[in-house]
């Protein structure tokens, strides 16, 4: 019998019939473009809008010139960042989020969330009330929020 998660024509699996498969291409597709701690924390202080190196290396505490020069080319070359030359002599550059890398606000958030939960960091919270921010899933079309994306109401693409 043949494999159904794999099509007929070719050896590559067939994502609509594995989901758990279509899911792991996509985190798989996501890390190679992140899969960093140096890029995720350039990527969440452009966040804050459009930065020049020095800002970066500030909001970056840790990360050294070198490290922070070449994890800017990354996710540059990604579609993530675009740098804009601000002057010629020497070259230098203003960076900042494209929209793609805009989406990425986010996941980080999330990440921000459960890194804080396993932490003694406090969590993101509410800056009208101070109440800890909750990161879920939601449908824009019924406008149902979706407790469990692994349960029975959601599936993959």
């Amino acid at each position: 019998m043949a494999d159904p998660t794999v099509d007929a024509d070719s050896d590559t699996p067939d994502d609509t019939a594995n989901p758990a498969l279509a899911r792991r291409e996509a985190l798989d597709e996501a890390l190679a473009v992140v899969g960093d701690r140096w890029s995720l924390a350039v990527v969440d202080a452009l966040g804050a809008g459009p930065q020049r190196f020095a800002d970066i290396a500030e909001a970056v505490p840790g990360v050294s010139p070198n490290v922070l020069s070449a994890r800017l080319k990354h996710p540059e070359a990604a579609g993530l960042i675009v740098a804009r030359p601000y002057s010629s002599r020497p070259p230098r550059f203003t960076y900042e989020l494209t929209d793609d890398g805009d989406g990425l606000g986010g996941a980080l958030g999330a990440l921000t969330q459960w890194g804080a939960a396993r932490s003694d960091q406090s969590p993101i919270e509410h800056r009208l009330c101070g109440t800890p921010l909750e990161v879920g899933w939601y449908c824009p079309s019924c406008e149902h929020r979706v407790e469990d994306p692994d349960a029975d109401e959601a599936r993959d693409a």
